[in-house]
């Protein structure tokens, strides 16, 4: 059977998961009929809200005869470990370029994994029909970077296509047609066959499905030989030990589903059920002389967070899951799946420590955590640093902002205030073009300072670059914190007269405790308050007196922005219902001891 393996991969939001709706459409994998929605591929309930592919997914397609295995990769630098791995399974990739927005830095940072892997590109210059785009332009931008990346003469030589995923239509120039069928014509004529060498059974485990009616799947390309039902194989293991098993049942992608096969071959995608205790990145091979294939090297991680039980005062009334056993196990059932984190014991079994590749990552976890039932409080990010030629250094981060040239002068204050070092600046029309060397710290707390500069107009993006030494102390949040002074309900009485003291993260009528972060104080320094005072009755009334409270409404923010947000000496607590910020000291006077402590040891 004819086959052809492709992965799209692109920058966040230049249209991946939307042109794997149309090959689905085009190819009539559905009945024209039936209702399916927007966003087909982003199936879990935080990708849909987020408008973010988290997973990468398998799906496959017959145009023409010939069977399409197209694979969906996130877009986000954070999950690139996912990136990395499905990449081995394809034969070629489309490489996606957005008419305005140009080649940015995920862009570079897949691209350059697809050119190492030696994959043939096709470059879709996706949303030509946007007002204000640069296709030419960008086309020129895009072969600059293949060159950069030191591209082969073979690779440099790329098919362009140009279209819209939205209004449904490819073409090899920017005529508009009826549909994409130029751009699955490319993909056949431009897409290598899979390489199938001589030799025994060969398949990489690259990625892992699960269903708790058949427990671990696992999926991957088969390099060579044949795999079939019940077929006794062994498993290379990454330590380099063998495990001897075999396969149950076999399963090939078809459309967006699985299909039961009773053998698979080589080149094809396939997922086998029935083999215990495998990771991914292990190599499934011949029963009598197993060879096992060079594992897949993932990128560190390099930052990481404390998750520890949730000790507050409003402890158990929400979640179902509330004990250090319950995160434990949740956090190594993680590890299964997840590549690129890391879960490390500590002195005390209350608390762990997570390591993951930025705070998107970290935060898509704790999210799924707590619609998932559990309870738990996580302190502040921290960077990894490493000991280098006996030198302390640290993680630096590309930053790359897009920015309105009236604003440019505010992005480069606070970078430079965050010890970011100009590389590139650059007009793009109105835009200014950005680019800094900033310590991975520094990006903690950025953005929404950066966004409240700018009137929300910047547009941020940024990828690991590599660790060097250390750049000494970064200014934190310059202003302090209001704490409630007691545990009661919130009055809008005690709050209306308190709003000359700062802004509320609260409403009135909420349930608050002693040491929790109920707002933000106008000036440095922490304030305790007392936002529970009811008022005083009285049987004498005046005309006026008891005018309605005018509170201004609460600042929302969100998770990430909550991460970003707390200093050392506090954390979030994170229930199914709520998240609060809290100290992680509820005691005034625990704190006050805290503090002289710290100074006599200074």
């Amino acid at each position: 059977m004819n086959i052809r393996n492709i992965a799209i991969i692109a920058h966040v939001d230049h249209g991946k998961t939307t042109l794997v709706d149309k090959i689905l459409h085009t190819t009539k994998v559905f009945r024209d009929n039936q209702e399916t929605g927007e966003l087909i591929m982003d199936s879990n309930d935080l990708e849909r809200e987020r408008g973010i592919t988290i997973l990468s997914k398998n799906i496959s397609v017959n145009y023409k005869g010939v069977k399409i295995n197209v694979i969906d990769t996130p877009g986000h630098s954070d999950f690139g470990g996912e990136v990395e791995r499905v990449l081995k399974m394809a034969d070629g990739v489309l490489l996606l370029v957005d008419a305005f927005e140009g080649p940015m830095p995920q862009t570079r940072f897949v691209l350059q994994k697809a050119l190492q892997l030696n994959l043939k590109p096709i470059v879709v210059i996706n949303k030509v029909d946007k007002p204000n785009c640069r296709p030419d332009e960008v086309h020129d931008a895009v072969f600059e970077l293949f060159f950069q990346l030191d591209a082969t003469e073979e690779q440099l030589n790329f098919t362009t296509i140009y279209g819209s995923s939205k209004q449904g239509w490819f073409n090899t120039s920017l005529t508009k047609t009826e549909d994409i069928t130029p751009l699955l014509d490319t993909i056949l004529e431009k897409v290598p066959e899979p390489k199938v060498s001589e030799g025994t059974v060969q398949m990489q485990i690259t990625s892992l499905d699960y269903s708790s009616f058949l427990g671990r799947i696992a999926v991957g390309k088969i390099t060579r030989g044949t795999l079939k039902e019940n077929q006794p194989i062994q498993l290379c293991k990454i330590d380099g030990s063998f495990t001897k098993g075999r396969i149950k049942e076999l399963y090939t992608f078809e459309g967006m589903g699985k299909k039961k096969v009773q053998e698979v071959s080589a080149g094809d995608i396939c997922a086998i059920v029935g083999i215990e205790g495998f990771q991914i990145g292990e190599t499934i091979a011949d029963f009598e002389n197993p060879e096992a294939l060079e594992v897949i090297a993932i990128d560190e991680p390099t930052m990481n967070m404390q998750f520890s039980i949730n000790n507050s005062p409003f402890f158990g009334r929400e979640g179902k899951f509330v004990t250090s056993r319950n995160i434990r196990d949740r956090l190594y059932k993680e590890l299964e799946k997840n590549l690129a984190l890391r879960v490390q014991d500590t002195d005390d079994a209350d608390k762990f420590l997570v390591y993951g590749r930025g705070i998107l990552h970290l935060s898509v976890l704790i999210e799924t955590m707590r619609r998932e039932g559990f309870e738990l409080t996580v302190g502040q990010p921290q960077v990894i640093t490493k000991e280098i030629d006996g030198r302390k250094c640290e993680p630096y981060e590309i930053l790359v902002v897009d920015v309105p040239g009236e604003f440019s002068g505010k992005v480069i204050d606070l970078v430079t205030q965050r010890k970011g070092e100009m590389l590139v600046m650059e007009s793009k029309g109105e835009m200014q073009h950005l680019e800094f060397d900033i310590p991975s710290r520094g990006l903690i707390g950025l953005r929404s300072n950066m966004l409240t500069a700018t009137a929300g107009e910047a547009v941020m993006a940024h990828r690991f670059s590599e660790y060097k030494p250390w750049k000494g102390p970064i200014p934190g949040r310059s202003n302090g914190v209001l704490l409630s002074k007691n545990s009661a309900t919130t009055t809008a009485y005690s709050m209306d007269k308190l709003q000359d003291r700062g802004s509320f993260f609260i409403d009135a009528g909420e349930e608050v405790y002693s040491g929790q972060i109920i707002g933000e104080h106008i000036k440095p320094g922490d304030l305790i308050v007392n936002a529970t005072e009811p008022k005083k009755l009285t049987n004498m009334r005046a005309s006026g007196t008891d005018d309605a409270n005018r509170i201004a409404p609460k600042v929302q923010m969100s998770l990430e922005e909550c991460m970003e947000y707390i200093q050392q000496d506090e954390c979030i607590e994170i229930t199914p219902q709520s998240i609060r910020l809290r100290k992680i000291m509820l005691d005034e006077n625990d704190r006050i001891r805290y503090q002289k402590m710290l100074k006599a040891e200074a």
